[in-house]
């Protein structure tokens, strides 16, 4: 089976919301996906269309080249985590995989498989219910594993691990896109992204309004703009403007400089005298570059303070 996901055209409302409106983006296999928005964008709505769990008005979404619906043995084809706590808070953690892998005619042994793949081996006879939501998490994952399937689908499974769990989670969802497989992953935590994403899907009121590599966002976002660090703060943001330049201060000894180049800027600062100790060319992060794109896409504001 193919390792991809097809999103085309989907529209949805809920009554007089329009939660989707011609969302359309397609997962490849051997990379992770980012997919990100400000709330009520259209992405949980989204993942539950291409499991089937809601109906479309329009489009359609396929899994492998095929509706969720027509998948025989679902586990097998995509494994996804869309709510940690949906479980039987009675059942132990290896009971909860073991019936959900008899319900797919899964082996006992794959249980014991993904128990050990997920960190779960030293609580696993424990009861679910007691479980933080980091825990809960990684048994989502575990769930998602049972069928080793080429497609995964994960939303915000980076919600409640600590440290150590979010490392993990990193090298966890790089590890299976090596594998080839289709890797989804929605998250409001950019900087997890950056480091973990290869492509990234941001959506807005139900629509996709980027789909581009993390590297060439980044590149975008960043255009010419010049990082200045210099204790002649003042000084510096007058010869700068009086070159042309716009001058922004974003640190106690930093400046951010469009309209002329690095090596323009540096002229300007010997020419007045004025001492720093960097000019680069500034990198925006990840996060930078999706609020810019989604700005206009929010769908409320705190109001500003009187």
């Amino acid at each position: 089976m193919e390792a991809t996901i097809e999103v085309a055209g989907l529209r949805k409302r809920f009554g007089a919301t329009t939660a989707l409106d011609g969302m359309s983006f397609t997962v490849g296999a051997g990379q992770v996906t980012g997919f990100v928005g400000p709330n009520g964008a259209g992405k949980s709505t989204t993942m539950r269309v291409v499991l089937g769990l809601d109906a479309a008005d329009a489009g359609h979404a396929h899994v492998g080249g095929r509706p969720y619906r027509e998948l025989r043995k679902p586990l097998a084809h995509v494994g996804s985590l869309l709510d940690a706590g949906a479980l039987q808070p009675s059942r132990s953690a290896r009971n909860h995989l073991l019936w959900l892998a008899h319900s797919q005619g899964f082996p006992a042994t794959r249980v014991d498989e993904v128990i050990e793949i997920s960190g779960l081996a030293s609580v696993a006879r424990r009861r679910a219910g007691g479980f933080s939501l980091g825990m809960r998490q990684r048994l989502g994952i575990a769930a998602a594993l049972l069928g080793d399937p080429p497609v995964l689908m994960l939303d915000e499974p980076f919600n409640g691990m600590d440290p150590e769990g979010i490392v993990w989670m990193r090298t966890f969802l790089r590890q299976k896109a090596r594998e080839g497989r289709a890797v989804l992953v929605s998250s409001h935590l950019m900087s997890e992204l950056q480091d973990t994403a290869d492509h990234l899907v941001v959506v807005g009121r139900g629509r996709v309004i980027a789909d581009t590599t993390v590297a060439d966002l980044i590149t975008a976002a960043s255009g010419d703009r010049v990082t200045l660090r210099t204790t002649a703060r003042t000084p510096a943001m007058t010869a700068l403007a009086g070159a042309g330049a716009t001058v922004a201060t974003t640190g106690s000894d930093t400046l951010t400089v469009d309209g002329l180049p690095a090596a323009s800027v540096i002229t300007v600062l010997n020419e007045n005298a004025i001492a720093f100790t960097e000019v680069s060319a500034h990198r925006a992060s990840l996060e930078e570059a999706y609020m810019e794109l989604t700005r206009e896409a929010v769908e409320f504001r705190a109001g500003e303070q009187a």
